[in-house]
């Protein structure tokens, strides 16, 4: 773990609990109402997470997983909409269809660009979307594709300031076809030319099988572990060791998509609560840090990461 400067630092942080800034979610558009909005529908289905106290909030384009759906993380997004981001997650496909990872990228890019143009219009009065500091996460393939789209292969417009992957995903399988397009990993330590600050966020399960008949969600060589690998500093890496690939959607989420999401790959036996609030806590920590200059809560939990609600080991940290 890379030393940090020796002077005092809180070991308490508040970004582990839902924050103090009210917030709503609604879809975009509603296809449950009649539309009046003259705002253009944007490239994919949008669920919005937007506080509703005025004010000027950073904002954070988040990729689902694969075969996943967008409401599957409302828990977790809104904790991070709790301290004041506004987080738009499209649903780029119905679940148990395929789309080609080129074109999950292109349609992330897409979206990027329709937040650039359209995203104010349909906020709360009095609550500003911050273009300057916008964030692109993803987990699972959506990690995959936010990597992608940081390494510009989107060719958006709207480019992002900082990267978050939670437990990023190259593909199922170490040869050739089992990578999703556009290849990300060079398997050269330090090699990604992002040109900004990056969080990878792991899970210490993720490379293990469900069972004798299954292949891991997150294989070695293809998971969170190469991704921070390969990140230049500033980076982080954080990996919650007791728990799964899907341990930070959502409780028993509703429809067969998602019964399967929770029978697909190895789960932790603790409560999917400290799984949320711990990947929660750390992408607000992270984002406080690298947009607004306040490193106490980085800096507390890379020095004594027990004050997350799971266990993180291992914990590394390279500032620039």
């Amino acid at each position: 773990m890379a030393l940090l400067q020796s002077t005092p630092v809180s070991v308490t942080t508040d970004v582990f609990q839902e924050g103090d800034i009210r917030y709503k979610s609604f879809p975009f558009p509603d296809k449950s109402k009649k539309s009046t909005s003259t705002t253009p529908s944007p490239p994919k289905p949008l669920l919005i997470f937007t506080p509703t106290v005025p004010g000027l909030y950073p904002v954070i384009l988040f990729c689902h997983g694969f075969c996943l759906r967008n409401s599957f993380y409302e828990k977790l997004l809104g904790h991070i909409a709790s301290h004041g981001f506004t987080v738009v997650a499209p649903q780029f496909y119905e679940p148990l269809c395929y789309m080609l990872g080129i074109v999950e990228v292109k349609c992330a890019g897409n979206v990027a660009d329709w937040i650039a143009q359209n995203l104010q219009s349909v906020l709360p009065g009095n609550v500003k979307a911050n273009l300057e500091q916008f964030v692109i996460a993803g987990h699972s393939r959506g990690g995959k594709i936010a990597f992608a789209v940081a390494l510009g292969h989107a060719q958006n417009k709207l480019k992002p300031s900082v990267l978050i992957g939670i437990d990023p995903v190259e593909g199922f399988s170490n040869c050739k076809l089992g990578r999703t397009f556009p290849h990300i990993l060079t398997y050269v330590p330090r090699s990604l030319n992002l040109g900004m600050p990056v969080a990878v966020i792991g899970t210490g399960l993720g490379p293990e099988k469900k069972n004798i008949f299954s292949k891991p969600c997150a294989p070695q060589g293809l998971n969170h572990k190469e991704f921070y690998n390969e990140c230049k500093p500033p980076c982080a890496y954080f990996v919650t060791k007791d728990y799964g690939h899907m341990d930070m959607l959502d409780d028993n989420p509703p429809s067969m998509v998602g019964k399967m999401s929770s029978c697909m790959c190895k789960n932790g036996t603790g409560p999917r609560d400290f799984m949320r609030r711990t990947v929660g806590g750390l992408v607000v920590a992270f984002l406080r840090a690298y947009l607004n200059d306040q490193r106490e809560d980085l800096e507390a939990i890379v020095m004594n990461n027990s004050i997350a609600p799971a266990t993180l080991d291992p914990v590394d940290y390279l500032p620039a």
